[in-house]
């Protein structure tokens, strides 16, 4: 029998019928590791690896591919480990290189790169689903979640344990307590995305209470154990020996876990920042005193009306009369907004309506150019600027900032004897809605020369909204000279304290999550209905491992931390045969472009099968050798024979195996989508490689109520770094990392898809950013002969010299179309975005 036999058995088991109680034992993921002899191998074979991969080859009489060229192999290589191409210098160096063990020698330098954590960060913020921002309908950004980005891409840089990674991307804040370098992994829990929309009805709110838990616990089992565990959430899975119960037993592991920020510092460095804070916050407590003391000497003064002769601002309609007088311009000035007295910021008026006197008035607003003298409090002036309040329309509005004033103007002067404003019109919202943000005290004045202004209203005519409102109604009635200087002076002794204590540097904030104690014990939703109480379920480990792996189960009110740092012990302790099996694969995924089991995150029933499967349990034991660090795998990878053979296509061999899983050649490969982008900015020079620190935006940012992003057709230079440090925003594409199949983080995303579409030819050719690399590239061939200028292009581009009859086709296009053309045309080429 071949060594192939106990697979064939556990498959023929499992493949007729999904699972039944029991079959855990038979299913090849959740068996022990085995420890195999390695089979017989021909002189090709450089290492283990290749024995295995030989063995399954001869089982389909195929032969493996003869080595790759140098070119080919370092260009693979340093793409694979850095995501960047290799100096054209450094392809010549290798070439020429004959001495002994030349490839490991170049291995282990592109393994110590500080770009190996770039491209391998990379690929585990996509298993972990990190997006920086929050999703769902409203979608802001997140500015504190690139510390976490930050940490994976130094923790693969290190070379961190994996089991380490494990431990701190479930407990960071437990077992690291007071290092802001172990307790950001906790990003990882709220990495995904949270839903801000927010709901008054509390069945609703535990309905996404529980979306929220089951993004944690998806992306938990699927990234470090290959299950998908969120197929129980409403019933046993239906493939998998995965219980409904042990949903629920991991979902109570995370039940205190919230999205948020909080600080990740030393004590020393907390202790530092409230020590410079303690004798400004006395100084800022004593101008406080003495700015109540000032304002209540000035309140004494003055009192309000009892009653008043207009009702309060409607934001259904608020109409102000007054006797008929010429105008050509109306002011209106917002002293503030209806949620807070003391600035008109944020209030909303979607339309102001100034009528003529006469048997046949007209509403001269909707004539009149509209100005506003500040700024508007969002971000979008197409969408809430001024222009909204004279077009004779409902439902757009302008929101104001904090020096909230707008005008009005006309042609010729008329007689107006009334001005309606209004924020809901049409009578949208109920008086308890919490979007009904009008105006609060306000003043209008008409003009005849938009010089002198002739007030038509008084304030207090109507009553205050609130007590806040009233009493800042009060210190502008009563306020003289000689108290608003006081004010002011004591206002700018505040303000200096306040801007001393801004000055302070603060502690490191991240997005690293927000623990508390569950309030209550958690429990079995029947059908995945949070209405629907089952049985009070414990934090526990998974049946489904029972038969090999020791399990654990903690009481119902277990401490919160107590709770995520058993699951992780649990899921790197050595008799898991999960986590490094799918640790294993996806390090060969990463590789090979096609995982051993080529769902990498699901090794159940309807996950693939093991392509060969002895050879991931060697690569699984490998990593316990290896003590979990991933680099000495990588380099016994890279070192394969099979890793260094060409990507050749041979006629017999794609008749047996076409998609090549078996390997008898190397999977060639089109660049993923941060790499196109950093390879163009390479090629022209542009690539800005600095480290780390908040990302940049291939968007323009607007924010209102809701986020959105519109994709720069020209993003500048600081825009030229690697494209990990992408400030990447949910459901927001941008160009040429989208165009070239960069996921959405929204979800997991355990294995990318390639594509080709039209889109990625446009995209390379029309596109503004590449226009403007072709216009850098041209720039740096400047001044040289156009036979230098065609070697230059090709070194820079494509890491080798021109054939003849390159040279030739690119000097004619040189003379006929100039150097920005030839430009154009090199970074359109496949050569630049395909791997051999």
């Amino acid at each position: 029998m071949g060594v192939n036999l106990w697979f064939a058995l556990s498959m023929s088991v499992a493949v007729a019928a999904p699972f039944a109680k029991g079959e855990s034992e038979t299913w090849w993921a959740f068996r022990p590791l085995r420890d195999y002899s390695t089979p017989k191998a021909s002189e090709w074979a450089k290492t283990p690896i290749d024995s295995y991969i030989e063995y399954e080859l001869k089982q389909s009489q195929l032969v493996p591919n003869p080595v790759a060229d140098r070119r080919d192999f370092i260009r693979r290589v340093s793409y694979d480990l850095l995501g960047l191409p290799p100096s054209a210098e450094l392809v010549t160096s290798f070439e020429a290189d004959e001495s002994l063990n030349v490839e490991e020698r170049l291995i282990d330098r592109l393994l110590a790169s500080p770009h190996f954590g770039e491209q391998w960060g990379r690929h585990w913020l996509d298993v972990v689903r990190f997006g920086e921002s929050r999703g769902f309908e409203v979608n802001p950004l997140i500015e504190n979640a690139w510390p976490f980005r930050d940490y994976i891409i130094r923790s693969f840089n290190d070379d961190k344990p994996y089991d380490h990674l494990v431990r701190e991307h479930l407990a960071g804040d437990v077992i690291g307590a007071g290092d802001p370098e172990i307790e950001v992994g906790t990003g990882f829990l709220v990495a995904g995305p949270d839903d801000l929309v927010g709901n008054q009805d509390p069945k609703a709110q535990a309905q996404i209470r529980a979306n929220t838990l089951d993004d944690i616990v998806g992306a938990t089992s699927s990234a470090f154990l290959g299950l998908t565990v969120s197929c129980a959430r409403c019933h046993d899975h239906k493939f998998d020996p995965i219980e409904q119960a042990d949903y629920y037993r991991m979902q109570a592991t995370f039940a205190g876990v919230h999205h948020g920020e909080r600080v990740v510092a030393t004590e020393g460095e907390v202790a530092l920042y409230e020590q410079n804070r303690a004798p400004i916050l006395k100084e800022q407590e004593y101008w406080q005193r003495r700015l109540a003391e000032e304002e209540k000497h000035i309140l004494d003064s003055v009192e309000l009306p009892k009653s008043f002769l207009l009702p309060r601002p409607s934001h259904y309609g608020t109409e102000d009369r007054f006797d008929p007088v010429m105008a050509k311009s109306v002011r209106l000035t917002v002293h503030n907004s209806e949620l807070n007295a003391s600035s008109p910021a944020g209030s909303k008026v979607d339309e102001i309506e100034v009528w003529t006197e006469g048997r046949e008035p007209r509403n001269v607003a909707l004539e009149a150019e509209v100005r506003a003298t500040s700024k508007i409090a969002v971000d979008n002036p197409a969408a809430y600027g001024p222009q909204w309040v004279n077009d004779g329309k409902f439902g757009q509005h302008w929101i104001t900032d904090g020096n909230a004033v707008l005008t009005l103007t006309w042609g010729e002067p008329v007689r107006v004897s009334r001005v309606l404003l209004s924020s809901d019109r049409p009578r949208n919202l109920d008086p308890t809605h919490g979007e009904r943000r009008f105006i609060g005290d306000y003043r209008l004045d008409v003009s005849l020369d938009g010089m002198s202004w002739t007030p038509v209203t008084r304030v207090n005519d109507r009553p205050p909204v609130s007590d806040a409102h009233a009493r800042q109604r009060r210190l502008r009635l009563a306020m003289n000279p000689q108290s608003a200087k006081a004010l002011r002076e004591i206002g700018s002794k505040l303000a200096q304290a306040r801007a001393r204590l801004r000055a302070i540097p603060a502690p490191k904030i991240a997005w690293a999550g927000v623990f508390s104690q569950p309030a209550t014990p958690a429990y079995l939703m029947k059908r995945g209905d949070p209405a629907q109480r089952g049985a009070e379920i414990a934090p526990a480990s998974l049946t489904t491992l029972q038969s090999t792996t020791a399990r654990y189960s903690l009481p119902l009110e277990a401490p919160e931390a107590e709770r995520r740092r058993a699951l992780a012990e649990w899921i790197v302790q050595t008799d898991n045969p999960l986590t490094p099996r799918v640790l294993a694969n996806r390090l060969w995924y990463y590789h090979f472009g096609t995982g051993i089991v080529d769902t990498p995150s699901d090794f159940g029933h309807m996950g693939g099968k093991p392509s060969h499967p002895q050879l991931l349990d060697f690569l699984a034991t490998r990593l316990y050798a290896y003590q979990w660090h991933m680099k000495p795998l990588h380099r016994l990878i890279l070192t394969s024979a099979v890793y260094q053979q060409s990507s050749e296509r041979r006629k017999e061999a794609l008749s047996v195996d076409a998609q090549a899983r078996l390997l008898w050649r190397f999977p060639p490969r089109r660049l993923r989508g941060e790499e196109v982008r950093d390879t163009l900015l390479m090629a022209t020079g542009q690539l800005d490689k600095q480290q780390g620190g908040p990302g940049f935006r291939l968007y323009k940012y607007l924010r209102d109520n809701v986020a959105t992003y519109v994709p720069l057709e020209r993003p500048g230079a600081e825009t030229y770094r690697r494209a990990v440090y992408h400030q990447n925003a949910r459901a927001a594409p941008v160009d040429v990392l989208s165009d070239f199949d960069a996921p959405d983080c929204a979800l997991v995303t355990p294995r990318r898809v390639t594509t080709t579409t039209p889109l990625q030819a446009l995209t390379l050719m029309n596109h503004g950013f590449l226009l403007d690399q072709a216009a850098l590239f041209a720039q740096i061939l400047f001044g040289r002969t156009p036979t230098e200028q065609v070697r230059e292009a090709f070194s820079r581009a494509f890491q080798r010299q021109p054939e003849e009859d390159e040279l030739r086709g690119g000097l004619d296009l040189l003379e006929a179309h100039g150097a920005e053309a030839f430009c154009r045309v090199l970074l359109n080429a496949n050569e630049l975005i395909y791997l051999d």
